[in-house]
């Protein structure tokens, strides 16, 4: 009798994880590292990726331009990064560099940033992010753009997006080093997205794209 209630309780468990793991794959979580509740959608994949990176890679100093305000409850619509790259950093003794012009959007990322036990490992700057790019001095491991708004009709709003983003890739470039890597949300959109002319810069600069989806990883085609 004991040895069937075994028998079964292991077959339990084992369906209980198959599952589980169903399920993560299904709702797009990034379980286990973020609760399998968490969707993120069409950014999953490449957050999976980019959290590889940055362990293979040792990164420990992260660069993100436009703050996520909602934390985990915006992790399918904006992706939830500040909540995903302060958590890695925290495991990691790293430290996150976020920056966002909007005060409302800091002070709502940073409520986030507190329930998560994350202060620690974030550092906040309230300010034009080609301003806080340019006066930046050290190597940036990983960077992440994903600032300026793009809008899917308004094709003036989607070349100053486009043109913003540019410019903070040239603001940071002098920091980047062979084994940077960087990660452009909103780039499956119409036009391009918000990652088009970089992209066109980068490639041109050596660099090389490692994964093309909504987000684009790139990184340097000469790294060794």
């Amino acid at each position: 009798m004991k040895i069937a209630l075994l028998a079964f309780l292991s077959l339990f468990g084992l369906l209980l994880a198959l599952w589980l793991l169903v399920r993560a794959v299904k709702h797009k979580s990034l379980y286990p590292f973020i609760s399998l509740r968490h969707n993120f959608g069409k950014r999953r994949d490449t957050f999976r990726k980019t959290l590889e990176l940055l362990s293979d890679r040792k990164a420990k100093v992260l660069v993100e331009t436009g703050t996520a305000r909602h934390g985990l409850k915006g992790a399918k619509s904006n992706g939830a990064s500040t909540v995903v790259f302060a958590k890695w950093a925290k495991l990691n003794a790293a430290t996150l560099y976020s920056v966002d012009i909007s005060e409302k959007s800091i002070n709502a990322a940073k409520a986030e940033i507190n329930h998560q036990g994350l202060n620690d490992y974030v550092e906040w700057h309230q300010q034009d992010s080609l301003e806080f790019l340019a006066e930046f001095k050290q190597p940036v491991d990983f960077l992440y753009l994903d600032s300026y708004d793009y809008h899917k009709e308004d094709t003036a709003i989607q070349v100053v997006s486009q043109q913003h983003h540019l410019a903070e890739f040239k603001a940071i470039e002098p920091q980047l080093h062979r084994r940077t890597f960087v990660l452009i949300d909103d780039c499956g959109l119409p036009n391009g997205g918000k990652g088009k002319l970089a992209i066109e810069y980068m490639l041109a600069r050596g660099w090389r794209v490692l994964v093309e989806d909504y987000q684009v990883i790139l990184t340097r085609s000469d790294r060794s």
